[in-house]
């Protein structure tokens, strides 16, 4: 009965283990009437003919090539100038796709560098956007310390797609804060003043444009403004003193939220 199968045509099993399908999908390729065996065996079973398999083989090269089965199906069944309309639209889709993957390409190899940069702009540039006593060092002195951190992950994200006009934008708000802080310092306004607590908060939402920034997180932020002396002399520039009485505000505003910080954790 064998002899009779093989030379009659191949069983199912047989056949998609010659072209790399699974038998699952020659049945249901002949249930939809796309590629039907033409032979029976002696028992009943399905056997597909030389022409049969070169049908399969037809349909298999089109698939690869990214036709649905419907297209596929005209394509086999309405021979002439629909062969061609249908490879073109292929085409167009391919290309189409081309470019997507191109534009994935790049927006992967900038995440890639913002990950290990930090900031994506030459020296030249964040000494522009960031002020003539900005360091360059400072991004990879902070990936250093920071960069298994989820802060560092968020923040290099958001870097991806900043260009030297997006962080000019991010390095004006901060900097309208801090100017405004300076002034309720200098106008008396006191720490734990409700005047000094919206300043807190607009402080937080403008160095959230980095990473989100929690309320208790503000509060070790505040604190490093006192005892690293970069910042220190940074917010002190604004005004003389504005380090410590920033500090003091945003010390103030977790009180009031029902935070202690001497018991703040940095999440």
């Amino acid at each position: 009965m064998m002899n009779d199968m093989t030379r009659d045509g191949l069983p199912v099993g047989e056949t998609a283990a010659q072209l790399g399908l699974t038998v699952r999908t020659l049945h249901h390729w002949d249930e939809i009437g796309l590629a039907r065996p033409a032979a029976r065996s002696a028992a009943g079973y399905r056997l597909y003919t030389d022409a049969d398999l070169e049908r399969l083989r037809r349909i298999v090269v089109y698939r690869e090539l990214g036709l649905d089965l419907e297209a596929i199906r005209a394509v086999l069944d309405e021979p002439g100038d629909d062969v061609s309309a249908q490879l073109r639209v292929q085409r167009a889709q391919l290309a189409q796709r081309i470019d997507q993957l191109r534009e994935l390409d790049d927006d992967l190899g900038r995440m890639i560098e913002a990950q290990e940069r930090g900031v994506l702009l030459s020296p030249d540039e964040q000494r522009a956007v960031f002020g003539p006593d900005w360091n360059t060092d400072w991004p990879a002195e902070a990936r250093e310390a920071h960069g298994s951190s989820p802060q560092w992950q968020q923040a290099a994200e958001r870097s991806a797609s900043r260009g030297a006009e997006d962080w000019a934008a991010v390095t004006s708000t901060l900097a309208g804060v801090e100017a405004e802080l300076g002034a309720a310092m200098a106008a008396g306004i006191r720490p734990e003043e409700a005047t000094a607590a919206a300043l807190v908060e607009r402080h937080r939402e403008a160095l959230s444009a980095f990473y989100p920034v929690s309320r208790q997180m503000h509060v070790h932020l505040g604190r490093m403004y006192v005892t690293d002396e970069r910042f220190t002399a940074h917010y002190d520039r604004v005004r003389p003193g504005l380090a410590t009485w920033l500090c003091e505000a945003i010390e103030a505003s977790a009180r009031a939220h029902g935070i202690d910080p001497d018991t703040a954790e940095w999440a």
